[in-house]
């Protein structure tokens, strides 16, 4: 069973004057190899006279970039799209036998995967230490802050 849905996203800008208005990069596209299916995509983008360059990003996400070379007193940028929603199981995968046993008796991984995986298995504190060495030295202090120049262990809302 499907269910099909239409999507549009509509940004405007006013201003009180024309303005110049930089390039703007824009990602309101699924990327094609997302499993949804896009039946239909529109972009509409005023004013009018406006380019648009397609790109793809690094790891294939569509990515357009648009140049004003005019003045303008509104920008508006609007995507519409039809996707085709799926059923998908979450669980329709196969576990390797490596791996079978985990969490009770642990598993290693396979060492070429090992070796792959050596970064983002490594405990949280020895990086900690490495960024933390490096901020002292750098006369960064202990605490990071948030945007309001508040320590990060004593924003509001947080356990201190």
């Amino acid at each position: 069973m499907t269910i099909k849905v239409a999507l549009e996203h509509r940004t405007s800008y006013t201003f009180d004057r024309p303005v110049r208005v930089f390039p703007h990069v824009v990602r309101l596209r699924p990327a094609p190899h997302s499993r949804t299916a896009i039946e239909a995509y529109s972009l509409r983008v005023e004013p009018a006279d406006h380019f648009v360059n397609w790109q793809q990003d690094a790891v294939g996400n569509f990515v357009y970039r648009l140049t004003f070379p005019n003045p303008t007193s509104q920008l508006t940028i609007t995507v519409g799209l039809i996707a085709d929603l799926k059923v998908i199981n979450p669980f329709d995968f196969f576990i390797e036998d490596w791996a079978e046993t985990w969490p009770s008796a642990g598993f290693s991984y396979p060492e070429p995967l090992a070796e792959d995986l050596k970064p983002y298995l490594r405990p949280v504190d020895e990086a900690g230490g490495r960024i933390r060495s490096r901020r002292a030295g750098a006369g960064l202090g202990e605490h990071v802050r948030d945007g309001a120049g508040h320590p990060h262990d004593q924003l509001p809302g947080r356990a201190q």
